[in-house]
């Protein structure tokens, strides 16, 4: 059975840091692209970064381009999004995801709140 669970939300200022993980289990983790998308109150789900399935290679949304940073230990069947300089307009839940055997499968989701 596919799981994702991600931690690490919280409230925090504008200008801070939240490192979000998500632990996998059910699957080859390593062998695997993953994904963290947000969705904000009102709007869409998007997609925020991605990782291939070694770690090389990411790809960034373009509002948390220089700001977010995504990771994973594969030992650990971990990914991590680390997010830093944070603006008011990143407060939303965020997703882990992962898409296997012609399905995605989604965490149940960690609040980032960014207020003052």
């Amino acid at each position: 059975q596919v799981q994702l669970v991600e931690s690490g939300g919280g409230l925090v200022q504008p200008g801070g840091s939240l490192r979000l993980s998500c632990a996998a289990s059910g699957f080859t983790f390593s062998n695997y692209v993953m994904y963290w998308y947000r969705q904000a109150p009102g709007k869409e789900r998007e997609l925020v970064a991605r990782i291939t399935s070694n770690g090389i290679s990411t790809t960034y949304l373009d509002s948390v381009k220089g700001r977010f940073t995504i990771s994973r230990n594969n030992a650990k069947n971990t990914v991590y999004l680390q997010m830093n300089s944070l603006k008011f307009e990143d407060t939303a839940v965020y997703y882990c995801n992962a898409y296997l055997y012609g399905s995605h499968y989604w965490g149940q989701g960690t609040q980032v709140t960014v207020s003052s």
